[in-house]
């Protein structure tokens, strides 16, 4: 144990020269940690300018923590996101000392600070440490919770055609696999009238309603979804509640049991900007029991989480960057952060809305959309004019084609320059009918 100790504060001490590299060290000289004000009250929230749109020297230096490239205008975040620096340097750090005595240094040291690290995603998502598994991605996380409910023939689940691929496809396996049956939601998006997007959930709800799967974000155009209201419906039902919150978590401003629901899987290689391939599953500490493991444990039915993070031998070092990017998102603040997607949003779209022909697929109101905006132009195919984007002014976005939706989506994340947005918006300029 005093070995470990030791080994410990070497690390912390190496460690904490990552924030004295030169471009981390200059990107934070005056700093201060945001607020973290709830305003999830069913408020519409009230976005602080001079936070989000006139403080550019704070968002300037924020850029300087990534290494962004100063070539490709990245507008694809909602993708993936770029590690900051110092999560960057983290993994080399961490993948070198693993290399060097790999079964020492991951399952007699790494493997207990997994701990440290729960603890503090648990802080941000405002829940008990307990209730946290770390894995790879949001598919990972809810596709083990699908295939982990035990559900039987003729058990009814509530889920939408927007709802992201790798989920729908979870479901339908179950459906062939187990006779489940599967009830579909239909949108028309964008929209901001609640009782609409809550009663196109509640109207399919029936005595055999076992779950509700409720995508938080859609990913095609980044409408919010009134999920606490559509899980309070759920369960006067005595259903179960499935939140997809892979475009919602360290974007909007809550925490998870602000949200009302059971279930909850998220990416963290997204808006966290953790490394790639990490992610998190919650689940509500009374129903962990319940929920069967997707790969093998000693244990299948207790309620300890860990259970789930049971997957053999895997990135080490990966895991250990998350904390880097968890950092630099505290510092910025989750409420700072998201009156900051919202206004790189409406920046571009607000002086694009006049141009003929465009379409929007997102709205440009802060209680039902924040980072992701999507447009496109009658006539013209979604692939058309993201290879526009990207042949002629290097602006990497991606085509969307997803039922009614037909068009490109944006998606700038903090590191994303108003000047960057202004070269879009002189793109979309050109390119109207």
């Amino acid at each position: 144990m005093s070995d470990r100790r030791s080994f410990i504060r070497q690390s912390a001490a190496l460690l904490g020269t990552f924030a004295l590299h030169q471009n981390f060290a200059a990107a934070f000289p005056d700093i201060k940690p945001g607020s973290n004000s709830r305003n999830f009250n069913g408020a519409e929230p009230a976005f602080a300018k001079a936070t989000a749109g006139e403080d550019n020297d704070f968002w300037r230096q924020i850029r300087l923590a990534y290494a962004a490239s100063p070539n490709i205008i990245n507008l694809n975040n909602g993708g993936v996101s770029p590690s900051p620096r110092a999560t960057m340097d983290a993994l080399d750090y961490y993948n070198r000392m693993c290399c060097e005595a790999p079964s020492y240094y991951m399952w007699r040291i790494l493997d207990q600070d997994r701990e440290p690290l729960r603890d503090n995603l648990a802080t941000l998502a405002g829940v008990s440490p307990d209730e946290i598994a770390i894995n790879r991605n949001a598919t990972e996380s809810l596709n083990t919770i699908i295939f982990g409910l035990q559900l039987k023939a003729g058990d009814e689940v509530v889920l939408s055609k927007y709802d992201y691929p790798n989920m729908i496809n979870a479901w339908k396996q179950r459906e062939k696999r187990d006779g489940i049956k599967l009830v579909w939601v239909d949108l028309d998006l964008p929209s901001t009238d609640e009782d609409y997007l809550t009663n196109a959930y509640t109207a399919k709800f029936t005595a055999k309603t076992k779950i509700v799967h409720v995508t938080h974000i859609i990913n095609w155009n980044g409408q919010i979804l009134p999920a606490r209201r559509i899980a309070d419906a759920a369960h006067k039902q005595s259903a179960e509640v499935v939140l997809d919150a892979a475009h919602s978590f360290a974007v909007l401003d809550y925490k998870i049991p602000e949200l009302g629901c059971d279930y909850w899987g998220t990416s963290l290689h997204k808006f966290l900007c953790g490394p790639l391939g990490t992610g998190m599953m919650w689940i509500n500490k009374e129903k962990i029991a319940g929920i069967w493991p997707l790969l093998s444990s000693p244990e299948p039915n207790n309620a300890d989480i860990r259970k789930f993070e049971n997957l053999g031998t895997r990135s080490f070092p990966i895991e250990m960057g998350i904390g880097y990017s968890l950092d630099l998102h505290n510092m910025i603040g989750s409420k700072r952060k998201q009156e900051r997607l919202h206004f790189l949003k409406n920046y571009w779209m607000s002086q694009v809305k006049d141009v003929p022909g465009i379409k929007f697929y997102t709205s440009p109101n802060p209680k039902w959309s924040c980072a992701i905006g999507n447009f496109g132009f009658e006539g013209k195919k979604p692939g058309e004019i993201a290879d526009t984007l990207f042949g002629k002014y290097k602006i990497h976005t991606v085509a969307i084609e997803w039922e009614k939706i037909s068009g490109v989506r944006v998606t700038p994340n903090v590191y994303t320059t108003t000047e960057e947005l202004d070269k879009l918006v002189k793109a979309v300029r050109g390119m109207g009918v």
